[in-house]
């Protein structure tokens, strides 16, 4: 398999985890929406480090990775990577909160996290799969 291959693979899966995101903040679970937004960033930077011939780590805020190997992508998505790698630190930081709460003071996901969150991450997830969609159709071309 090719790395356009598998970077459609990571956007379609990405897509999916977005349209579930969506759907959960409808219905009110925060949590969710924070979680799949994180699985959806991560597999949306490391499908554009695919892009560029870079095997993506196996951690999950690659953003770091994206900084370094820059000159591998076009211009006016190196103008993006300081954008994608917030993004990508931040949510990272909820990956495990959104899932099991705050451990250490018995807080419950569920109150962690509100409608306002829930929506700036999924307006983050939104943006990231903007990028990487144009970054892909170029790839192709």
């Amino acid at each position: 398999m090719n790395n356009i291959s598998m970077a459609e693979a990571y956007l379609r899966q990405a897509s999916e985890r977005i349209m579930h995101a969506r759907e959960a903040l409808e219905h009110g679970n925060y949590p969710y929406v924070i979680r799949q937004c994180q699985e959806a960033v991560e597999l949306l930077l490391k499908a554009s480090l695919r892009l560029v011939g870079v095997e993506p780590p196996k951690w999950h805020d690659v953003g770091p990775v994206l900084k370094k190997e820059m000159e591998r992508f076009p211009e006016w998505f190196r103008k993006e990577i300081p954008m994608l790698s917030r993004i990508s630190r931040r949510l990272r930081r909820e990956r495990e909160p959104s899932m099991y709460g705050d451990e250490e003071t018995g807080t419950p996901p569920d109150e962690l996290y509100d409608k306002d969150d829930a929506t700036e991450a999924l307006e983050w997830a939104s943006y990231v799969l903007s990028a990487v969609e144009k970054l892909l159709l170029e790839a192709k071309k």
